[in-house]
């Protein structure tokens, strides 16, 4: 169940509390005021996700592409660097802790990863090629020890043909050991149903690999279901969809859990279902939201949405 305490920490209903630089951006410049929720006028970029406790997210710019994402680390923050070629994103790189059993605090062990990103020629994602080293460090043994873990990994996306959404990515990854032949030993399946433009259902099977090709039989297998949609804006719209992707594939095994980043509007209901039990039990989690006058969303789920004029 740890993995679902950080949406109970969530959901416990975060108060606002905000200095005067959290009303400001980088450079100094004013920021919504989600007290008096006036909006913003001409365009905009998302620039925080916060609770009183931390800043979960906080998003910088080039001109008009975000370039760059702090979020929670050890010591200091952990840095997403986004890079394009042309308007598409073609690399991110990652250096610092992530929350791998989602408990809400940063793991002790670092993480740094690099990604690189692959379009078709009709301009979609088509692949992402990871490269991961994880520093893991056990505590238990006085003193304490340390491993360097490398792995690689490859997701490929599909897309609908009729209604040309995304529609499943398959993960394969492996393990780096030296003197060993690098082979594939472990896959995921992850299959996306909509309602209009909106995800409303994620399924995820983990396998294992034989022979580097073959897919075993599923060992752990997890839903995620969000309905109740909203008709507003989200605040993830003004994000890049490989990036969102990225953060989606990228902090733990059970990150789909955020997969309504993908839709135009938010869900006011979600559900997590470990399928392997024999009696399946949903963690049901629900908010209500605040919006600002032209209708994108500044909270829910206990988390505030702070935007910056572009």
């Amino acid at each position: 169940m740890k993995r679902f305490l950080y949406f109970i920490l969530l959901l416990a209903g975060f108060s606002s509390i905000h200095s005067c630089k959290d009303m400001l951006d980088e450079d100094g410049n004013p920021l919504i005021d989600l007290n008096n929720n006036t909006g913003l006028n001409g365009p905009r970029a998302l620039y925080r996700e916060i609770t009183d406790a931390d800043t979960l997210a906080e998003y910088h710019y080039n001109g008009l592409a975000m370039t760059k994402v702090l979020t929670p680390g050890i010591e200091d923050r952990s840095v997403t660097d986004v890079m394009y070629s042309g308007d598409k994103v073609s690399k991110i790189s990652y250096r610092g802790h992530l929350d791998g059993d989602k408990d809400g605090d940063p793991d002790i062990d670092s993480t740094s990863y690099t990604q690189l990103f692959t379009y078709g020629n009709s301009g979609k994602l088509e692949s992402i090629s990871e490269n991961r080293e994880t520093i893991i460090i056990d505590l238990t043994p006085t003193p304490p020890t340390v491993t360097i873990r490398k792995t690689k990994t490859l997701y490929k996306l599909t897309y609908s043909t009729t209604t040309d959404k995304l529609e499943k990515i398959v993960m394969q990854t492996g393990e780096e050991v030296p003197a060993v032949p690098f082979e594939y030993k472990n896959y995921s399946e992850t299959t996306y149903t909509y309602t209009g433009d909106n995800v409303t259902k994620v399924l995820r099977n983990y396998g294992p690999m034989t022979g580097g090709s073959v897919f075993g039989a599923p060992v752990s297998k997890y839903s995620y279901e969000f309905s109740n949609y909203d008709d507003r804006i989200s605040p993830f719209s003004l994000l890049p969809f490989a990036y969102k992707i990225s953060r989606i594939l990228s902090a733990s095994e059970t990150n789909d859990s955020e997969s309504f980043i993908l839709s135009p509007n938010s869900p006011k209901r979600m559900a997590i279902t470990d399928l392997v039990p024999p009696v399946p039990t949903p963690t049901v989690f629900s908010t209500d939201y605040n919006y600002d006058v032209q209708t994108y969303m500044t909270k829910g789920f206990g988390v505030n949405y702070i935007y910056k004029p572009l």
